[in-house]
């Protein structure tokens, strides 16, 4: 292990000063404006344009490699992102912040691209696994650090945003000078969208819902906190206390996903989710040690439901088109990441700072009433199910590129860059062939018939129930 994190030294490092500055650029972003009497909706709209940023840059980024290289498309975006910080200290409107903020989800989400790339192709298949696990905990130590790193300046002043673009500009040191072996260039998997839709639609709705409380965590969190009355310093440790529980807690979690039911620890973790959240609605006022309390609980709650969502997602796909499904499971987790804030800061704009808690429990029950071990049939479990559970990061700067580091991929068989065909060239074969059969066969031929429900009528082959 030792021999692993020394071999990719530099680029671990690299992102822990990404993420760093942007751990501390999105805390003290909902403080400063905050501080300056802006509506939350505007705290909220800046996050969501960001992870709209980052959506689009997955595929943007691609096209930038391809046309000028890795180590180019890097320095120029680290550059782009390093400007944009400091553009936000010159310039006062919002509509141009709105403007740098997506510029620079797009740039930031490149430079993890070329991050991942290069780890992917120097990483040999055996060693998958730990290179996985340790880029996950160095992208969610930095975003601890970036948090805390908020202490160091109880002034929202333009300091923290000058120690930001230090940090961007220094992550540009140890990809300068690594001795590693350029990349290989990786092309995007298609979003083959309907037919992941049809297999593992409870899964998307785990992602996209995981994505809106996250994305409103980061924008709107920070605002609660202080409307609670604690200082700079201390919503720092509030939101840092939150993401350090949710990664530690991913370990004994995954190896609990690894033996029991996952739909039903999914539901019962938004039961819990739900129910936790329920006295911060502003029934009563909570000392500052017992909001800690409250942000390690919610920490384990929400940074836990994406990857049992996509440990779900994986058990119902074939092995072959697993990077494929994290394409799309990061598309509609990003998607959701833009709908949170902005729903959360309207409400908070409108009522009060304590309706961000009313949305999180709103939220954990809209999946407690989707997802149900009912609507689970079965038919298309994978048949290495149940897939190993991976630890990932509670952020959305890693490009779907990461899915080839993750251990229940086989990069060398994957065929999610093949056209999808098999659910929609199969089931009318078999009515053609037997037709002149049919009567003796006639019960056999479909499978929505055996699978029938008998509540409503609805058949479920028809029906994009997960399986």
């Amino acid at each position: 292990m030792v021999q692993t994190i020394g071999a990719f030294f530099s680029l671990y490092l690299a992102t822990v000063l990404l993420l760093v500055g942007s751990g501390l650029f999105n805390t003290y972003l909902g403080l400063r404006l905050t501080a300056l009497s802006v509506s939350e909706l505007w705290v909220g709209g800046l996050i969501a344009i960001y992870y709209l940023g980052l959506v689009f840059g997955a595929r943007i980024g691609h096209k930038i490699i391809i046309q000028v290289g890795h180590i180019r498309a890097y320095a120029a975006t680290a550059a782009i992102v390093t400007a944009t910080v400091l553009a936000l200290a010159l310039v006062d409107s919002l509509w141009i912040w709105l403007g740098l903020r997506f510029l620079a989800g797009i740039a930031m989400v490149t430079q993890f691209m070329v991050l991942e790339s290069w780890l992917n192709e120097q990483t040999e298949n055996h060693q998958r696994g730990r290179v996985f696990a340790f880029y996950m905990v160095c992208s969610s130590l930095g975003t601890v650090l970036g948090q805390l790193s908020l202490t160091l300046f109880p002034q929202l002043n333009y300091q923290p945003l000058i120690f930001v673009a230090m940090c961007s500009a220094m992550c540009l040191v140890p990809v300068a000078l690594t001795r590693r072996l350029h990349p290989a260039l990786q092309l995007p998997a298609p979003l083959h969208v309907k037919y992941y839709v049809s297999r593992v639609p409870l899964s998307l709705t785990v992602l996209f819902v995981a994505g809106a409380i996250t994305g409103a965590f980061y924008g709107l969190a920070p605002v609660y906190a202080v409307k609670q009355g604690l200082s700079s310093s201390q919503v720092a440790v509030f939101l840092a206390a939150s993401v350090a529980s949710g990664v530690v807690a991913q370990w004994p979690l995954g190896w609990l996903a690894d033996r029991i039911n996952r739909v039903a620890m999914i539901r019962v973790n938004a039961i819990v989710l739900a129910v936790l959240a329920a006295p911060l609605w502003g029934w009563w006022t909570f000392p500052y040690w017992a909001l800690i309390l409250f942000s390690c609980g919610f920490g384990v709650l929400q940074f836990t439901l994406y990857p049992l969502g996509a440990a779900f997602a994986n058990d119902n796909v074939e092995p072959e088109r697993r990077v494929g499904l994290s394409a799309i499971l990061y598309m509609v987790y990003g998607v959701g990441a833009c709908v949170g804030p902005l729903i959360v800061g309207l409400l908070m704009r409108e009522l009060e700072s304590s309706v961000y808690f009313v949305f999180v429990s709103l939220c954990a029950v809209v999946l407690v009433a989707v997802i149900r071990p009912q609507r689970v049939k079965g038919d298309h479990l994978s048949q290495d199910a149940p897939t190993q559970f991976v630890p990932m990061a509670d952020t959305l700067h890693s490009s779907d590129v990461v899915a080839t580091l993750d251990p229940r991929v086989d990069v060398e068989s994957d065929i999610s860059f093949e056209p999808v065909e098999p659910e929609t060239a199969t089931p009318p074969v078999d009515p053609v062939e037997p037709e002149p059969v049919a009567p003796a066969g006639g019960p056999a031929p479909s499978a929505g018939d055996q699978d029938h429900d008998g509540a409503d009528g609805q058949d479920d082959a028809q029906r994009v129930d997960q399986r």
